[in-house]
């Protein structure tokens, strides 16, 4: 037992990183909301198989949770985990959720062991092609309270993918040319973490960027990190964070194998849609740089798969809301058959990891995209969007 002004004793404790006055069971910050997160987005060359995974450490909360699931065209497996986090405070684990860092900055393990909840498992190592490269500081003021909603710092990688997949036993073989992969980790405070208070003021005012005399408010957001080899055998790559409307934050680089980094001053979004979807097509990214350099990257979306996060816990589905507690160990997931125009689409949304091909000049490469477009966009070919998934059929 620790006295009562110093957090427990973990094994985290016994290397020489700390940071502040206390042990590693605690953080700076008792914000409930303080959350500290690995994803990763791994998928075939040609669109056809995916795999997501993540797992959020709340210390304040005392919980970490995690998913792993599947993406094969329209159908998506998840599995979802939750313990306390005490049971085992050092593991990246959930249950058969594992995460793994083999060689620091360089190679990590993505793990799905067989389990009972979905007839799914993996076992992923993604190397990194350049080093990890951080994005700006994601800073949002709640503009009601003037309280910081999210205060977030992240890093990612891409790189290649070997391992083995396994889909209702049948197991694919995966090498380095192949599949690709993206990671990334982010701690701080960040928004929808656990139920949200009842009780506070509720944000009725229109959202920046809303154009009069549409019958909903404009916002969208485009999330991509990508990594290009050139004919010479280097690597470089591009990531590109741009929030238009309420969100309003912008962040984007190229970023050489060497570790220099070239901020781009502007970032342009030519992205085609599909209209009953709003699922990305193609289309360009238009980059200038501060030093006044234009770039353009070619943008392609791969086959059909595409992981939908709602079911990994970005944002609520069913009663899983991530960050809560749900006893000593749960485990539950779900399988959907047709993500796109199936009975859950609407509820699923548009939040998805879009495997892409990206090209720049003689440079090729991959990537992951996520996109949001909300509101009516004309211009885009995007028209009143009220039941706009529910009233397809595949």
């Amino acid at each position: 037992m620790a006295p009562k002004d110093i957090g427990a004793l973990t094994g985290a404790d016994e290397s020489l990183n700390h940071q502040i006055v206390d042990t590693f069971a605690t953080v700076a910050e008792s914000d409930l909301a303080w959350t500290e997160k690995i994803w990763g987005s791994l998928a075939s060359t040609d669109g056809s198989l995916q795999v997501d995974f993540g797992l959020g450490k709340y210390r304040n909360r005392g919980v970490i949770d995690g998913f792993a699931g599947v993406s094969r065209g329209r159908e998506q497996w998840t599995v979802r985990g939750s313990r306390e986090l005490r049971s085992a405070p050092d593991e990246t684990t959930v249950g058969p959720i594992e995460y793994e860092v083999l060689d620091s900055l360089k190679q990590v393990r993505f793990r799905l062991a067989p389990n009972d909840v979905q007839p799914i498992s993996f076992d992923l190592v993604l190397t990194g092609v350049t080093p990890p490269f951080f994005e700006d500081r994601n800073l949002v003021r709640n503009r009601n309270s003037g309280r910081l909603d999210i205060n977030v710092v992240r890093y990612h990688q891409g790189g290649h993918v070997r391992g083995s997949v396994t889909v209702d036993g049948e197991t694919v073989e995966i090498d380095d040319d192949s599949w690709f992969g993206f990671r990334d980790h982010s701690w701080g405070i960040r928004q929808s973490v656990g139920v949200q208070p009842s009780d506070l003021i509720q944000n009725t005012a229109a959202q920046p960027g809303a154009t009069a005399g549409h019958a909903a408010d404009r916002s969208g957001m485009k999330w991509t990190p990508a990594f290009l080899r050139r004919p010479d055998g280097s690597y470089y790559e591009m990531a590109v964070f741009v929030a238009q409307g309420a969100w309003g934050y912008a962040s984007a680089y190229v970023n050489e194998a060497s570790g220099a980094q070239t901020r781009i001053r502007d970032a342009e979004v030519h992205i085609s849609y599909d209209p009953r979807t709003r699922f990305v097509r193609g289309g360009e990214l238009h980059l200038v740089t501060e030093a006044g350099d234009r770039r353009v990257i070619e943008v392609e979306a791969l086959g059909e798969s595409g992981f939908f996060l709602k079911t990994g816990g970005y944002g609520s589905w069913g009663s899983h809301i991530h960050g809560s507690w749900m006893g000593p160990l749960h485990l539950e997931g779900d399988y959907i058959d047709d993500c796109w125009f199936g009975k859950h689409a609407r509820e699923l949304g548009q939040l998805r990891d879009t495997p892409i091909r990206v090209r720049e000049g003689d440079a090729v490469g991959y990537g992951i995209m996520e996109s949001i477009v909300h509101g009516v966009w004309p211009e885009l070919g995007l028209t009143a969007e009220t039941d706009y998934r529910a009233s397809y059929s595949a």
